[in-house]
């Protein structure tokens, strides 16, 4: 007995635009090429001004800033759960530098909210340098600093590509 949208069974879809068939391919024009020159070549799906966007992506400045924001959420995180094993393992950090650990955290949490501004995105770059200058309190925050170093930079990288 066919549902509704044509399925036959409760594991299938029915081929609507967008979906995915019961082989597991994609149909219509949102997920496969549909029109002549659309898939085909390396620039990408066009766009809704009849342009071509070059990532293919649906949202790309949404795209670029979720990443961005997810960096800064996960660099937090990190400084967060750092205080104590440098504690621990014989690092002296003192009220001062778990101070600087902490605002250092909460700068990159405001800032992974306020990607859609212009200016966040050079705040980060300098948050990530405050970082690396934090490894004069302990060497771990300066080695910390430049893993979030390389990693912020390859956002940047990744949103010059997607943006232009």
């Amino acid at each position: 007995m066919s549902g509704p949208g044509g399925a036959t069974s409760p594991g299938e879809l029915s081929g609507t635009a967008g979906g995915a068939t019961a082989s597991g391919e994609l149909s219509g024009t949102a997920g496969g090429a549909s029109g002549p020159g659309e898939g085909s070549g390396a620039a990408g799906p066009a766009g809704p001004d009849g342009g071509v966007r070059p990532s293919g992506l649906r949202d790309p400045g949404r795209a670029v800033r979720s990443l961005g924001a997810l960096t800064l959420s996960v660099e937090t995180l990190v400084l967060l759960l750092a205080i104590q094993p440098i504690r621990l393992l014989g690092g002296d950090l003192g009220g001062t530098a778990i101070g600087v650990v902490v605002g250092l955290a909460v700068l990159a949490a405001v800032l992974a909210g306020s990607l859609r501004r212009t200016w966040a995105w050079h705040a980060g770059t300098v948050l990530q340098g405050l970082l690396m200058l934090a490894g004069l309190l302990h060497w771990s925050l300066g080695a910390l600093g430049l893993i979030f170093a390389a990693v912020w930079l390859y956002v940047l990288h990744i949103r010059r590509v997607i943006l232009g």
